[in-house]
């Protein structure tokens, strides 16, 4: 847990691993068993004066991790100056905002894990040189996946394999750099990649290009803003700002209809869980809703 998600505090990892303690002595004792065999270190959180620990995984935990084959290795690794770096408090609520899923799954009997969310994950989002970075990829802050139950009218069950790709604003962003990401999820929405010289343009020409999507994903994930790091008040208004924004460009309005994106706070997250009627769509009507992030017809049926 502690490679996929780079930064935890003692306090999150014991919410995810034993959720019915009522202290974190014992995930502290193993963090320092683990600590004592150089697997995994601390850095002091810079927001808090208690000098709470930030832990990660050392170079040797990392390939300790890797070498048991059930993770995908990942390209970046924490290091002591990142661990210790002003990204701090945007990791952690990365991961507040997983844990408030995995709570709620558990109430509602649905499937979501301590390992059931992925931080910036690259999607590309247009040919050519990888070296243009932004223009070149679309990376969320997270991709988090859900297993939700309901009951059918014949009263049997159906889950449903609900994705998201979850962007965590703690107020340090300006408002047009949040709604630019929009375009992002909406390239990427209709996104095809361009075959190679030789047999695959033929094979393209005939019909058989398909978004980069598909190859990923089921159906494409809904978009999740999750607004942090400032008073009620102050995020209704970058609620406000944000939709007003995306209304008034006339370019993301074609994406309404593909984009599924929905904005909502952390605090409202943790408090009353993601299937609650929280979460404002950044297209379209103001009110409050849970339709966002309900199974639909195109969410992936799971056996």
């Amino acid at each position: 847990m502690l490679y996929r998600h780079r930064l935890l505090t003692a306090g999150q990892l014991t919410q995810l691993l034993r959720p019915a303690a009522t202290s974190t002595r014992y995930v502290r004792r193993q963090l320092e068993v683990l600590h004592d065999r150089g697997l995994v270190d601390a850095s002091i959180r810079r927001a808090t004066r208690a000098g709470e620990l930030l832990w990660y995984t050392t170079t040797l935990g990392c390939e300790v991790v890797e070498s048991g084959g059930e993770l995908a290795p990942r390209a970046y690794r924490v290091t002591e100056d990142a661990a210790a770096s002003p990204l701090q408090e945007h990791t952690l609520a990365v991961n507040t905002m997983g844990l408030a899923f995995v709570q709620h799954a558990r109430g509602l009997d649905d499937e979501c894990g301590p390992l059931d969310w992925d931080p910036e994950v690259a999607h590309r989002v247009r040919d050519g040189d990888s070296r243009l970075g932004d223009e070149a990829f679309l990376v969320p802050d997270a991709v988090l996946r859900y297993i939700h139950t309901t009951s059918t009218d014949d009263g049997g069950q159906q889950r449903m394999l609900l994705t998201f790709f979850c962007e965590i604003d703690r107020s340090t962003m300006s408002i047009a750099r949040l709604a630019a990401k929009l375009h992002s999820y909406a390239r990427y929405a209709h996104y095809i990649p361009q075959p190679a010289p030789g047999r695959g343009r033929a094979k393209a020409a005939a019909g058989h290009r398909r978004e980069a999507w598909r190859a990923r994903y089921p159906s494409f994930p809904r978009v999740l803003l999750v607004l942090d790091g400032a008073s009620a008040g102050q995020l209704a208004r970058r609620s406000d700002d944000l939709r007003a924004l995306a209304a008034a460009d006339a370019r993301l309005q074609p994406a309404a209809v593909d984009l599924r994106a929905g904005v909502t706070t952390l605090d409202q997250l943790q408090r009353y869980g993601p299937f609650a009627p929280i979460v404002t769509p950044v297209l379209g009507d103001a009110e409050p809703t849970d339709v966002l992030l309900r199974p639909s017809a195109a969410a992936a049926a799971v056996a």
